[in-house]
């Protein structure tokens, strides 16, 4: 997917709720579930259905096997996940492949190996993930952005609305924002961002 036309918001969340509110062209919906493989089945199942009457994309986080038998248009994974060469490997050149990195050397790296695009962070503190690395900060992930011209690169960690925008990045990807209103959370970030 060119990077013109890949989504600049990222929506992460394990609620069809959100999913409904938040799901239309210019979005990307990340399916995450810390359960079962069964229950994230069943939920991005439900999901990519949501979105493809939409307009949004779909991926699934970490869990690629959910991802293919969902029907999803891709995965993001990140450092403890499948390797993005295998992720490219199994999913074919046109899904949407997305990897987690820190440094502009493993960006490079994880573009060679096939990666579409690349969600870097934490840009800001943050409570939604717990082990997380100290932030980059917006220099941090514009640093790493510059590392790979051409590829889509989506901040993630403390991302508010009235953070943005952010030099440097495609996009960005966040959690909690959108838990409360997710259609209004949209359209505020939406407007921010275009």
């Amino acid at each position: 997917m060119h990077a013109s036309v890949f989504p600049r918001l990222h929506v992460i969340t394990d609620s069809l709720d959100v999913v409904r509110g938040a799901a239309q062209p210019g979005v990307a919906v990340q399916i995450r579930v810390k359960t079962t493989d069964a229950q994230a089945w069943a939920l991005t199942v439900a999901a990519v259905r949501l979105c493809r009457e939409a307009g949004a994309l779909c991926l699934v986080n970490d869990r690629v096997g959910v991802a293919l038998a969902a029907g999803a248009d891709g995965v993001h994974v990140g450092a403890d996940d499948l390797p993005v060469e295998a992720v490219r490997r199994v999913f074919g050149p046109d899904a949407v492949v997305g990897a987690t990195c820190r440094t502009p050397e493993a960006a490079r790296t994880a573009v060679a190996a096939g990666a579409s695009y690349l969600g870097v962070g934490p840009a800001f503190p943050t409570s939604t993930k717990d082990g997380l690395p100290p932030p980059l900060g917006p220099e941090g992930v514009a640093a790493v952005a510059a590392a790979v011209p051409g590829t889509p690169v989506v901040a993630i960690g403390g991302i508010t609305a009235e953070r943005l925008p952010l030099p440097g990045v495609h996009g960005v990807a966040a959690v909690s924002a959108f838990v409360a209103d997710p259609k209004g959370a949209v359209a505020q970030f939406l407007a921010v961002l275009s």
